[in-house]
This record gives C-alpha cells, structure tokens and sequence, in this order.
C-alpha cells in the first residue's frame, strides 16, 4: 500500500503507472527463466554440463573487468546486457523485490522514457565503476542491483520521508517503519562496509551497489532540485540488499 504520509494520518492516493519496472521485472524474470541458472531449460544439460553451460552463459553476457577494457569486439556491451542476467533463484527474487517497491514511485516521478535511460545508464556506470576498480578480475559480474542501487538512490532524495516497512533481522523479522532517510543510508552504509571488506573472487559486487546509489542519488539531485514529490509510506521492503 501506498498512502501520502504526515507522520499522523494517511489517505489512500491513486497507485503509481509503472510499466516500465513491470516490464523490468518481466524481462530478467523472462531471461533468468530461458537461460541455464533456472534449470528449466533441458537444453543446458544436467550436472557438469550444466554447470560448465551456466560459465559460459555468465561469462558472454556478464561483465568481465579483465576483458572490458580490452579492445574485443563487444565487450562494451556487456554493463548494459549483465543487468538483465542473475545468477540464481535468490540472486533475482531479490533484486524484483527491491524493484517492484522502490521502482514504481520513482518511475512516475521521472516519466517512463527519463526512468528507462536512467534505470539502464546508471547500472551501466555502477558495473563499470566496479569493473576498473577490479580491472585484473576474470569474475564474470551479473545482475541487477547496480541498477537498483540507483533507483534507491533517487527515491531517497525524492521521497525522503516516505515510511518503509523493512523487516530487520535482529529484531526477529518483525515488521517496522522507518523514513527512508533513515532506511536508505542504513542500507548504503551495510554495503560500505560489506565493500571493504570483500575479497575479490565470486560474491556480492558491494561496490557495483554503492557507485549505483551515489549515481542514482546525484542524478535526482542534478535534475530535480528540490522539487522533490509528497512524502509517502511504502510497503513492504526487506532491510538488506539482495
């Protein structure tokens, strides 16, 4: 549900059009489930072969810093085409979720055409950002969260005061609701020092999350100003980072 929020009372206000991150979520949904880390696909194989498929998948449409920066014929591609692949079940429901809740609003806010080209430019830049960082790393790098780290990003210079129901682990899973200058910058702070202390191999690119977030962040800023739309509550939305 989403309400307009004064700290005191709600009313209930027209749900936000979203068909781009509707289709967003179809679209990775669509290729997670067509290529070899769903195993829907027989295709692929079983076992070793399938494993081996799943190298090959990820290493052609992912990014692969030891190779980007080389002169191979479609390799500056690969920021654009890794946000539409995920590596595992986990790996995508994660990332849909913090889409579908934080998407939507900051879809309406930007118009569909300004929300695509930022959806898709700022996961480029945060998988580049993390490929020259790592530029020795034969790591393929998949997914979406760089992207979505941007989208987070935005949402919390726009809608600052919205009320996020996140579900912290520490507190039992319990349901709470916090502003999202609160929740957001937690969020950014866990993957700050998640990032410092990763080591290179396979894992959670921390650093593709914090250059999506602060390129996200400084779009709205640049573009916006203060011309920030009405705090709003949302709900639901997990407190880590997927």
């Amino acid at each position: 549900m989403i309400s307009d929020w004064n700290g005191t009372t709600g009313s209930a206000i027209r749900k936000p059009s979203a068909p781009v991150t509707h289709g967003l979520i179809a679209l990775c949904c669509l290729v997670f489930l067509i290529g070899p880390a769903s195993g829907f696909n027989p295709g692929y194989g079983t076992g070793a072969a399938l494993a081996a498929a799943q190298r090959a998948y990820f290493r052609h449409w992912g990014v692969v810093p030891a190779e980007l920066f080389q002169d191979a014929p479609g390799q500056a591609l690969t920021p654009a085409s890794a946000l539409f692949v995920h590596g595992s079940w986990v790996h995508l429901l994660g990332n849909m979720l913090f889409l579908y809740v934080f998407g939507a609003m900051t879809e309406e806010r930007m118009g569909r055409v300004e929300f695509s080209l930022f959806y898709v430019g700022c996961g480029y830049l945060a998988l580049l950002g993390y490929a020259a960082a790592n530029a020795g790393s034969e790591q393929s790098l998949v997914g979406a969260s760089g992207a979505i780290s941007a989208v987070l990003g935005a949402f919390l210079y726009l809608f600052p005061r919205a009320r996020v129901t996140s579900l912290l682990p520490f507190l039992f899973f319990l349901p709470v609701r916090f502003p999202a200058w609160i929740v957001l910058p937690f969020w950014a702070t866990l993957q700050w020092v998640a990032a410092g202390r990763a080591t290179q191999g396979p894992g959670v690119a921390y650093l593709a999350h914090l250059v999506g977030f602060g390129a996200g962040f400084g779009y709205a800023w640049l573009r916006f100003g203060r011309s920030r739309g009405p705090a709003r509550r949302v709900r639901p939305a997990p407190s880590d980072g997927g």
